[in-house]
């Protein structure tokens, strides 16, 4: 799709991070998928949560939460993976992000959405593209090629962690094959 036609959709996910909402553009938004094994990646930033194996690839997970300066991500039935597409200097890479809940896709015109407030230090400016009022709750609405840095989308993509990266793809295939044993019995 031609960046003129993504620019004319106006559909966003919705989620919670604790009691803040925020939204982003359908058009990064890949899957959603239900909270799965989560495999620990050795000296990992502190806001990655590991890998998932995501049909044979290695897929990272952050947490949202940490990487917002949030306490961490408490599991529950709700929680789960938003799989972003983000641009990385032209190049697509592919995170997990977890969330508290996904809450709906909703219509946003752009004509609806208010400049960034200062919001100081918890969350960094060029993360929140506006705010939007939606049945009067303020939406955050979040520019996912910024919630990264590039040194930081280099590491999740690997670049700087691929034997960590190799080792936990390895972890995570030893726990599929236990699952799938588990269900066998």
């Amino acid at each position: 799709m031609s960046d003129s036609n993504i620019a004319k959709i106006t559909s966003y996910l919705t989620f919670k991070l604790g009691e803040e909402e925020f939204a982003a553009h359908v058009s990064k938004v890949l899957n959603i998928l239900e909270l799965t094994k989560i495999t620990e990646v050795p000296k990992a930033p502190n806001y990655m949560t590991g890998v998932i194996n995501l049909r044979g690839s290695v897929l990272p997970v952050i947490d949202t939460r940490i990487k917002f300066g949030m306490t961490p991500t408490e599991f529950s039935a709700s929680t789960c993976i938003v799989v972003m597409d983000i641009d990385l200097e032209g190049e697509s890479v592919h995170v997990g992000a977890l969330v508290d809940s996904v809450q709906a896709v909703i219509e946003i015109e752009p004509n609806q959405i208010m400049p960034p407030p200062s919001l100081g230090n918890k969350y960094r400016s060029e993360f929140i593209e506006g705010v939007a009022n939606v049945n009067d709750t303020f939406v955050m609405i979040l520019n996912m090629d910024e919630v990264f840095s590039s040194e930081e989308l280099m590491d999740l993509a690997g670049k700087n962690m691929e034997s960590d990266l190799l080792l936990a793809k390895e972890a995570a295939k030893e726990n599929s094959v236990k699952e799938v044993k588990k269900e066998e019995a």
